[in-house]
């Protein structure tokens, strides 16, 4: 079985999709998001490939869209090996001139994807869809999980921060200061709050000026969106999106330089009559006719 019934394989066109089934372990209520991949391959079995905006035409198919696979040899909770499996195999498709599609797994995964895709694109900015930052300060005897990614990318210079956004950041946090951590570092932080108070297709336009055609990396956290629409995620969080509102915010982002993507934090084990799964499978498609509308033109 394959995402949206694609051939299986190396990358050959201009998308490559990579399931990354890790997570941390680390979780005090919810692990799980490392049967992510499997879960949301099945769940696309639901999502069809056409779409009138796109002439009719399956855009999956005409961006050459291959499944490579999972990333081989990962063991969930040991981070540490994991990181350079998943950067090599995310580099194996940039290399091969596609854009990755990374889908996970926790939130940890972003930032060896984010690694490979900065070595292919120098001067990457991020766009962060997500209900938390990922930002947060760290131990550094124990510095790696999946709520400080975007630290690590930050201070690695992977990513310009100064030019980088969270976005959809709202509900209580489990420790204090980390939008302040999060600013310190460079990062602009656009709460669901500020982002319906200024319209969707606004915030992304004013997002749009700053990335002002630079390479950006798109992590799509899945819980982003309300619980009432995908409740099976690593860190649910109560005054999230619809899924009309995803749908638009992604579709506002057309125009982009969108060099590598990622979703993340589907739970399968939390997950009600699959609803994330197909969410998330559904919102890969969406981002596919963005990618679409950019390059095929």
């Amino acid at each position: 079985m394959s995402f949206f019934g694609l051939p299986h394989g190396p990358a050959t066109g201009r998308v490559g999709l990579l399931g990354v089934p890790f997570d941390c372990g680390t979780h005090p209520w919810r692990i799980g998001a490392r049967h992510g991949p499997e879960a949301v391959r099945a769940a696309s079995r639901l999502v069809p490939r056409f779409h009138p905006s796109h002439g009719d035409r399956d855009v999956a198919g005409l961006l050459g869209a291959v499944d490579c696979g999972d990333v081989a040899g990962i063991t969930p909770g040991r981070l540490a090996a994991a990181h350079p499996l998943i950067e090599t195999a995310a580099g194996a498709i940039l290399a091969a001139g596609a854009i990755p599609i990374g889908v996970g797994g926790d939130g940890a995964v972003s930032l060896p994807l984010m690694r490979a895709a900065a070595r292919a694109h120098p001067g990457l900015i991020a766009l962060h869809v997500d209900s938390h930052t990922d930002a947060y300060p760290y131990d550094p005897a124990d510095p790696y999980d999946a709520s400080n990614q975007f630290s690590h990318a930050a201070e690695e210079g992977v990513i310009d921060a100064r030019r980088s956004w969270h976005v959809g950041i709202r509900g209580f946090t489990s420790r204090q200061g980390v939008l302040a951590h999060a600013a310190a570092l460079g990062f602009t932080v656009l709460t669901t709050d500020e982002l319906l108070r200024r319209g969707l297709a606004q915030a992304m336009a004013e997002f749009a000026d700053v990335a002002a055609g630079r390479p950006v990396y798109l992590c799509w956290d899945m819980d982003v969106f309300d619980p009432s629409v995908a409740p099976g995620v690593c860190t649910p969080a109560w005054g999230g999106l619809s899924a009309r509102e995803g749908i638009a915010l992604m579709r506002s982002l057309s125009g982009l330089n969108i060099v590598a993507l990622d979703f993340n934090t589907v739970s399968p084990p939390q997950d009600v009559q699959g609803m994330a799964a197909l969410l998330c499978a559904h919102m890969m498609m969406e981002a596919m006719l963005v990618l679409g509308q950019s390059i095929l033109r």
